[in-house]
């Protein structure tokens, strides 16, 4: 296929995934919210509350963090502290983990993220929410939560992956023609 009809197929084909994206926010508007119960969380400061997080905002994105063990997690973490202030100037952005809270502030300042971070250690909101295998191993995510008054509800979420909508490098890669070719990520490329 010459490099001219290669880029019309993928321009309908993105198309495509256009069309698919207006229909699923569409449905995501008519989401009756899931109630959820105002949770408390370690911070190296002391506990604070899901209902806390929200600051001035109404709306309120928690990234399910497998923590620093996880290099995988700690990418897509990288990606979201470039988009942090953009993202906060809309709703309220937090990660958790179920590392302890000192143990995250060193990772955090290691990689230089500005967002903040609470634990979810020794709570049941990541199993709450989905995010904890039968194995009882934790899984990546992120939820989606709105605050109405003293009512806290949850509006989406969805796991996160290689190849998902929340990573640009994997979209980047797929230019590639090799794609990722058993690429991975690593906490250090030095």
């Amino acid at each position: 296929m010459s490099y001219r009809d290669n880029a019309a197929a993928l321009a309908g084909y993105r198309n495509q995934i256009a069309d698919i994206r207006r229909k699923m926010r569409e449905i995501q508007a008519a989401v009756e919210p899931e109630a959820v119960a105002d949770y408390t969380f370690p911070t190296p400061d002391g506990t604070t509350h899901l209902a806390d997080l929200f600051g001035t905002k109404d709306d309120l994105f928690v990234i399910h963090n497998m923590g620093a063990s996880c290099a995988y997690c700690t990418l897509w973490a990288d990606g979201y502290n470039g988009i942090y202030e953009h993202l906060a100037n809309r709703a309220a952005f937090v990660v958790c983990s179920p590392d302890a809270p000192e143990a995250q502030r060193r990772f955090a300042a290691s990689r230089g993220w500005r967002f903040p971070m609470v634990s979810h250690q020794g709570t049941s909101f990541a199993a709450d929410m989905g995010y904890r295998s039968e194995a009882g191993g934790w899984l990546p995510g992120v939820s989606v939560f709105r605050r109405t008054g003293d009512r806290i509800v949850r509006v989406a979420d969805t796991g996160l992956h290689p190849g998902d909508d929340f990573c640009s490098l994997w979209h980047l890669l797929d230019m590639l023609p090799a794609g990722a070719d058993g690429w991975s990520p690593r906490f250090n490329y030095g």
